[in-house]
């Protein structure tokens, strides 16, 4: 990615397609001339008016013919998102006209900008740090609404605000050890319970850090929820049934599934994604069979299962081998055709499965899908951590792991009788990880690996 902040970019930055307003964004030192090349003011002098709306026509400066009638906004570099000169042009949203007016930007002196690049722009200018650019992009990306909460309080710096006190105690920590280690003749400043008390201290905000992973996991790819079940149990009815619409084809011979079919649902505010598989059986088709093997590697890697049974026949061998195949996973037992005679064993069932939670539902008429649906959060979704801080990145993720584990290997030096020194060593390690979490220390890779991310024009 060209991390120049000399040449001016431009890009659409509001979504593709038509819409009531689309908005042409420019930053760069030259972004207020380029604007003015091709848009004519004609109420007020944005420069004497920064945040204003000015109206105006985007017109073609070689032909002069004019495209559009709209609004400019300067912003100034001291209130801008970059940093930097911005200008934003509300024109109406015709993708078409939209493209043009870009090209006319081109034209005029500026660049396509990259993915990402006005978000990396404020980051390197020291508007936002590493964390709150992932938080940008989170937050455009929510799928649900406690993800854009959580996004939103990232953005407003709740967990830049924990890593700089975390990076406070351990500075004051070392200064402490360091200053008893130049005056060792000396009554020691820290005694070794206070260094164990501060030590425990930052551990146990680290872990619960950690362990908040997998609910920002959840909250950012969402769940993954796999139906199972033998042949002709139900499982696209009830796929159809919980997405509210005829997605799967249902038909009443068996093995009418033989690929898998995903679909995304929201389920209180948690993103579910259901995947309805082919059935569990004797396969009748070298292409069914291959159904069969995909469900099984789907299964395996789900966050959770639902094993749909069919209550209106006797339970079959068939049953209790997907019980024993898949009973260490997280799995709600679904006894399907409620509407009907039941026939199946629920007794011997729920002994083969101890501690299964288990619904009796209607997936064709929907009786007890709601409570279906409170049943699959109640088991899938990870315990919540009880912190306004949640980590949503495997990034964040494996440095906090590599901070509490160097704070770890520390408490284990003191705890062995090593001296102050090594203790400190360990402890120092924290340092250049906290700064890589904020950006404060950051290598290309890692910029272009979080920036790609981003759509243009953000």
């Amino acid at each position: 990615m060209n991390q120049t902040l000399e040449d001016t970019i431009i890009a659409v930055s509001t979504p593709a397609g038509p819409g009531g307003i689309g908005i042409i964004r420019l930053s760069g030192p030259e972004a207020l001339p380029i604007a003015r090349k091709i848009f004519s003011i004609r109420d007020r002098d944005p420069a004497a008016s920064p945040r204003m709306m000015c109206f105006g026509y985007l017109h073609d400066p070689e032909s002069g013919e004019v495209l559009d009638a709209g609004y400019l906004c300067y912003f100034p570099a001291t209130h801008s998102y970059t940093r930097e000169e911005v200008v934003e042009l509300n024109l109406h949203g015709s993708p078409v006209l939209l493209a043009e007016a870009v090209k006319l930007g081109i034209k005029a002196g500026a660049r396509l900008a990259h993915p990402g690049e006005f978000t990396l722009r404020a980051y390197l200018h020291g508007r936002i740090d590493i964390i709150q650019a992932e938080a940008i992009n989170d937050l455009i990306r929510a799928c649900s609404l406690d993800q854009a909460r959580v996004s939103f309080r990232q953005l407003e710096g709740s967990l830049s605000r924990k890593m700089a006190a975390i990076r406070e105690k351990v500075v004051e920590l070392l200064s402490l050890v360091e200053t008893s280690l130049e005056f060792a003749e000396e009554e020691p400043e820290v005694s070794p319970d206070q260094l164990r008390d501060t030590l425990d201290e930052l551990i146990t905000d680290l872990g619960k850090l950690v362990r908040s992973y997998e609910q920002g996991r959840a909250m950012l790819e969402g769940l993954s929820v796999a139906i199972l079940g033998k042949t002709n149990v139900g499982k696209s009815t009830l796929f159809n049934a919980l997405l509210e619409e005829e997605r799967a084809i249902v038909t009443p011979y068996p093995g009418t599934t033989r690929d898998f079919i995903r679909e995304n649902i929201l389920l209180d505010g948690v993103l579910i994604k259901l995947v309805d598989m082919a059935g569990f059986g004797q396969a009748q088709h070298p292409v069914e069979e291959e159904g069969m093997v995909r469900g099984q590697r789907l299964a395996e890697k789900a966050d959770g299962l639902l094993l749909v049974l069919d209550a209106s026949r006797k339970e079959t061998r068939e049953d209790f081998q997907l019980l024993e195949k898949f009973g260490q996973k997280k799995m709600v037992l679904v006894f399907n055709k409620a509407d009907l005679e039941p026939k199946i064993n629920r007794d011997k069932i729920l002994a083969a499965s101890p501690g299964a939670p288990w619904v009796e539902v209607s997936a064709l008429t929907g009786e007890n899908l709601d409570e279906l649906k409170k049943l699959m959060l109640r088991t899938f979704s990870p315990p919540a951590e009880k912190q306004e801080e949640i980590i949503l990145h495997e990034r964040q993720k494996t440095l906090v792991e590599n901070m509490k584990q160097d704070l770890e290997r520390a408490r284990r030096l003191l705890e062995e009788g090593y001296g102050e020194e090594l203790v400190a060593e360990a402890v120092r390690e924290v340092l250049p990880a906290i700064g890589q979490l904020t950006g404060e220390v950051s290598s290309q890779e890692v910029l272009e690996e979080i920036f790609s991310r981003f759509c243009i024009g953000k």
